[in-house]
């Protein structure tokens, strides 16, 4: 099993920042990419920004400047930048992480809870 425990979201005023985080635990043998994606009410859910094992990151065209991408390796973790924040980046922010599994050595990929951005004056 594998569990993705995501942090950081809340209330920001126009303009603010925020940070996510994203911990992956388990039974994990290698993470071959993670990503964070987003969801707003009456919307599809979209990819914000993705990274992969040797850290070639992608971004949506609307964060691009504004968010960063960035893992750590050694904990399994994945962050999001989110600086100059606007009332259109309002969403659930979800984690989302594709990994080889230990003892099966299957590819899966697993999805967090779920965090609240909230942007507004």
């Amino acid at each position: 099993q594998v569990q993705l425990v995501e942090s950081g979201g809340g209330l920001v005023q126009p303009g603010g920042s925020l940070r996510l985080s994203c911990a992956a635990s388990g039974s994990i043998f290698s993470i071959v990419a993670m990503g964070w994606y987003r969801q707003a009410p009456g919307k599809q859910r979209e990819l914000v920004a993705g990274i992969t094992s040797n850290g070639n990151t992608n971004y949506t065209d609307s964060v691009k400047g504004r968010f960063t991408i960035s893992r750590d390796g050694a904990k399994n973790t994945v962050y999001l930048q989110m600086n100059s924040l606007k009332p259109e980046d309002t969403a659930v922010y979800y984690c989302n992480v594709d990994l080889w599994q230990q003892r099966t050595l299957l590819r899966n990929d697993y999805w967090g809870q779920g965090t609240q951005v909230t942007v507004s004056s």
